[in-house]
């Protein structure tokens, strides 16, 4: 049985992911960890822990379980690209990691963003050199370099996950569409949008907790996995299909916006590694 801890485990992603996880109590035994625990299944262990206050704390592996695996997702201000919480965490992110790889974690899953790629018009090359126009893109960046330098020559396997746009369980997720809910909850006819052309790689939140689940379930494959579709959809095509599900009135003011300077015409993700470690993992979970 693999001893897993999930970091950011309240959180959108990491409240789906502990749930997939749980399906497969005879590979898993899962600590949650977060400051809070509103969204998370009460069927798994929970611990309430702030891990950037604690990230030197000399206990940290024993209090955690002594976890083989950490799958980090926590972190802050996600949606604001700019905050400057993303570099003052930055350091307490990696004293966590180094912490525990120091105690004996020797796999690490750790959350990146497909906002990592910078402004791509196209599919994705992960080895690319980017230039970063964000503070969010920046420091996931900066984390993912500092761990490949720390854990170089070590027996560790880092999984940099590079999840795209994800979408589903819509009022939890705060984007665009969780705003969607509430403008129409409050009576509202229109909301001001882009032109609705940009084209992004989209996700579901099940598919996702998926194709993480299978990515710690072995070590085979590491490195930079992009969790996506593998294709692109035009945005205000997803728009109208959502509001069309959701049988809602309020309807969307295109070009009342303009596009942000660091999105990208098109981007979509590379699915090869991803589909590869799903097939691995088709008869083992």
């Amino acid at each position: 049985m693999i001893r897993v801890v999930v970091t950011g485990a309240n959180g959108y992603i990491g409240s789906h992911v502990v749930a997939e996880l749980l399906k497969y109590q005879e590979a898993f035994s899962v600590i949650a960890v977060d400051i809070n625990k509103n969204n998370v299944t009460t069927d798994v262990e929970f611990l309430r822990l702030n891990i950037l206050t604690e990230a030197k704390r000399k206990d940290l592996y024993d209090i955690l379980g002594k976890p083989q695996v950490c799958l980090h997702l926590a972190w802050r201000d996600g949606f604001r690209h700019n905050a400057l919480s993303h570099m003052t965490d930055l350091s307490s992110h990696f004293a966590f990691l180094t912490n525990l790889a120091e105690k004996g974690t020797n796999h690490f899953a750790v959350a990146g963003s497909f906002r990592e790629y910078g402004s791509v018009n196209g599919i994705v090359d992960q080895n690319a050199i980017v230039v970063h126009d964000n503070l969010y893109s920046l420091s996931k960046s900066m984390l993912k370099q500092s761990l490949e330098i720390y854990f170089s020559g070590k027996d560790i396997c880092l999984q940099w996950l590079r999840p795209f746009t994800v979408f589903g369980d819509d009022e939890k997720n705060e984007s665009i569409m969780s705003k969607i809910i509430l403008w129409e909850k409050e009576g509202k006819t229109s909301f001001p949008f882009t032109n609705g052309d940009e084209e992004y790689d989209y996700i579901s939140i099940d598919e996702l907790a998926k194709q993480i689940t299978a990515v710690i379930s072995q070590t085979k494959i590491a490195g930079v996995i992009d969790c996506c579709s593998g294709k692109p959809t035009r945005l205000g095509d997803k728009i109208e299909e959502f509001l069309k599900k959701n049988k809602f009135a309020i309807r969307p003011q295109y070009g009342a916006f303009p596009s942000r300077g660091y999105d990208s015409p098109v981007i979509y993700g590379d699915n090869r590694k991803i589909k590869m470690i799903l097939e691995l993992n088709k008869n083992a979970l």
